[in-house]
């Protein structure tokens, strides 16, 4: 038999509708903070991502889908994540033309090939949302509460945010020295990949998977230690901005989030008691990605929410259970004139915009009245030949079991 990929899901109809509902509040709550919809492309020219992402992350180097076009010679790959795609969408569609700043959301799949394991699959689900065009912590702000408002939407009291700084191109270089520094006389404790890391990208060994590499990890510089007079400014003031809008937060100087172009702000929300993948959404500022993308000096800052952990996260609350809708209407028949009778009403019914449904599959009248209430029907109308010649029926409310009489021909309930 053949069985799906491993990493992938399907999420059937018993399931859909709790992912329509969490899908529904992110549209609503991003809308509501004056964000529009963009969708790019599955998959991209593999040097966007090399180029955005960084050459150096876990995400290039061992995680994308990346393989050779049929019909050019270029390569491809799926996307790992969204910032990117929304970055060359902006410089190839001309949009820093326009007023600032420029605010998107998104909800797509994104691909990466890692272990699978709860919370974590190789294909997944995020929503996710892009600010360009303020360097303001009101914009870091800004984005910190939409994540914020849409956790608070879903009922999540068990995630707390932690913020933290990496600093800029001004006040980086500095840091930079003192990890190469502090790394250097831990060397040989260190994972082939940090080693490299230690000359090629230095930050990146604060955000090793490897035991060992963590252990290390902890008594490294902290950012906020070394950051330059702007940077330490927009964090203070971030802080007053959340705590006047009632956000609770927490720095955490181990927030350095997995990709290359983050500076600045970053934070996470972190749920309790959902396991090890237990940040339920992730991001920050990244001031230089379109620029390096061969764009305009336009700042960024945005977040990335996953919606399978956003799942697991409900769950442990109690919150999962999200019902499907039940049909308005069942209409049962017997016979043929009676089955022909029941689809028309049926359309009628779908067109004045009601849920309803009949038999399709030539079950028993007492068979079509057990379904009708497997799939919690509110009413159900038994139409047989002689309800069809004489022109009326019997309508029967399923929970208090009275009946009506309405007219076939004009029926809308």
């Amino acid at each position: 038999m053949i069985q799906r990929i491993k990493g992938t899901m399907d999420i059937l109809p018993n399931e859909t509708p709790l992912w329509r509902h969490i899908e529904g509040i992110m549209r609503e709550e991003a809308e509501k903070y004056g964000f529009g919809e963009i969708r790019t492309p599955t998959f991209e020219n593999t040097e966007l991502f090399v180029r955005g992402v960084g050459d150096t992350t876990d995400v290039v180097q061992k995680e994308m889908y990346t393989f050779a076009d049929r019909e050019e010679d270029r390569s491809i790959s799926l996307r790992p994540e969204g910032t990117a795609s929304v970055a060359r969408a902006i410089i190839e569609n001309g949009k820093y033309s326009d007023p600032m700043p420029l605010k998107y959301y998104y909800i797509i799949s994104c691909f990466r090939h890692e272990k699978p394991q709860a919370g974590r699959s190789r294909e997944f689900y995020q929503f996710g949302t892009e600010m360009f065009g303020s360097q303001s912590p009101a914009a870091d702000a800004t984005i910190i509460a939409l994540g914020n408002s849409v956790l608070k939407r879903l009922g999540l009291t068990n995630v707390k945010l932690h913020i933290n700084s990496i600093g800029c191109k001004e006040c980086r270089p500095a840091y930079r020295e003192a990890l190469v520094k502090y790394f250097t006389a831990h060397k040989d404790g260190l994972c082939d990949t940090c080693k490299t890391r230690l000359e090629k990208n230095p930050l990146r060994l604060l955000d090793c998977k490897s035991p060992e590499c963590k252990k290390i990890a902890e008594g490294a510089p902290k950012t906020i230690e070394h950051l330059c007079e702007k940077c330490n400014s927009n964090f203070d003031t971030l802080g007053k901005a959340l705590s006047a809008m009632n956000i609770d937060y927490e720095v955490d100087t181990n927030i350095v989030r997995g990709l290359d172009y983050y500076t600045g702000t970053v934070f996470e929300f972190i749920a309790e008691g959902i396991g090890a993948q237990s940040t339920v959404c992730g991001g920050g500022r990244y001031d230089g990605l379109v620029s390096s993308l061969g764009g305009p000096e336009l700042s960024g800052i945005g977040f990335g929410m996953g919606i399978t952990r956003l799942i697991l996260a409900l769950r442990e609350l109690g919150l999962d259970n999200v019902e499907a809708a039940r049909p308005t209407v069942y209409i049962a028949s017997l016979g043929e004139r009676a089955m022909v009778k029941g689809l028309e009403i049926t359309e009628r019914l779908r067109a004045a915009g009601k849920f309803a449904e009949c038999d399709v599959v030539g079950r028993s009248l007492k068979a079509q009245m057990k379904y009708a209430n497997k799939i919690g029907a509110e009413y159900t109308l038994i139409i047989g030949d002689s309800e069809v010649d004489a022109g009326k029926a019997q309508l029967r409310n399923m929970q208090s079991g009275e009946q009506t009489e309405v007219s076939l021909d004009s029926f809308i309930i």
